[in-house]
């Protein structure tokens, strides 16, 4: 997965991103459900190129640099070269900081986030203990992810694919109680409205990362699939995420 997404990185902000208004408004809903704090100690697991972290650190004018993780190097350049005094990279994975591999400048964190990225972590219950473990009295771990099914103009073989890999939130929200943090599990939506071009562009380009398991032919039959079913030039769909959330006990060591 690591290749999929160093193949991605020098055009990754231009096919993952629908619109101008949708990675501030997935900011901002991350920063209310954390409570975030300019002082707090924050990592983004799985920041790829900081679209989210950049966004939520402008917003936010954090005291401390957003430690922004991800496994590809190719991606984390895409912070800028260097990159801002609000952002840090740390070259790593998910598991890299679950199993304390990952050396970061801070013994605790605050706040950390994982958007749409737990589902290429293979212990997903072991990993995100180690996470929990992470935390400062106090903390607050929240995982971002798409529902078990989801409403997007794709062809039919991805959807079915997606349902194949995708973990259900409810499984995701029983691993955070399991590791000792209160949670709670809610849904946001956001309504896209994206050009249909762009859009078949993204889908060619595999922005999502079950398109790779499809072979170019493949993609292009989907894409004729989608084309046939979706006439309209601009294509408008709900976007509906599940925000799980685990916060540290103030008193917990």
């Amino acid at each position: 997965m690591r290749g999929h997404y160093d193949g991605l990185a020098a055009e990754y902000d231009e096919h993952w991103v629908y619109g101008p208004e949708y990675v501030p408004w997935m900011s901002g809903r991350i920063a209310e459900a954390l409570r975030l704090d300019p002082a707090d100690r924050i990592a983004d697991i799985g920041s790829g190129t900081g679209l989210f972290a950049r966004e939520l650190a402008r917003q936010l004018r954090p005291s401390r640099p957003i430690l922004c993780v991800d496994p590809s190097e190719a991606m984390l350049r895409g912070l800028g070269t260097p990159p801002p005094p609000t952002l840090a990279p740390v070259v790593g994975s998910a598991e890299d900081v679950a199993e304390g591999r990952a050396r970061l400048p801070y013994e605790e964190l605050d706040a950390i986030w994982l958007k749409e990225s737990v589902h290429h972590v293979a212990d997903q219950a072991g990993t995100l203990g180690g996470l929990a473990d992470r935390l400062a009295p106090g903390g607050r771990l929240l995982v971002v992810m798409l529902p078990a099914t989801i409403r997007y103009p794709l062809f039919k073989a991805a959807l079915a694919r997606f349902e194949e890999l995708q973990p259900d939130p409810g499984v995701i929200e029983g691993h955070l109680r399991r590791a000792g943090l209160e949670t709670t599990l809610d849904h946001v939506e956001h309504d896209l409205r994206i050009d249909r071009d762009k859009y078949f562009g993204m889908v060619r380009a595999r922005y999502m990362s079950l398109l790779s398991t499809f072979s170019d032919r493949e993609i292009e039959e989907g894409i004729e699939e989608m084309r046939t079913a979706h006439p309209e030039p601009v294509l408008t769909f709900p976007d509906r995420f599940a925000f799980i959330l685990g916060r540290r006990a103030e008193g917990s060591a």
